[in-house]
């Protein structure tokens, strides 16, 4: 049932409330074993890199507005 995962999801409050604007949005793609996170929306992001451990951090004006975290499942 899902209220027995409940706990998960309360547990992901302090996250968010250290994200970069309070906000995130999120989705997965199962396919690409991709995990998409954005702290602004619309966000246009203008540079990004990639991390030594597989991580995008997409930039927009200098600011942080989303990571791709690359290999989810395998984290």
């Amino acid at each position: 049932m899902a209220i027995d995962r409940l706990q998960e999801f309360l547990d992901l409050i302090p996250v968010v409330k250290k994200s970069p604007t309070g906000f995130m949005w999120s989705s997965y793609d199962k396919d690409a074993d991709t995990l998409y996170i954005n702290f602004k929306q619309p966000s246009k992001a203008d540079d990004g890199e990639l991390t030594d451990d597989d991580i995008i951090v997409r930039y927009e004006d200098g600011q942080i507005v989303g990571l791709t975290i690359l290999h989810v499942s395998k984290r």
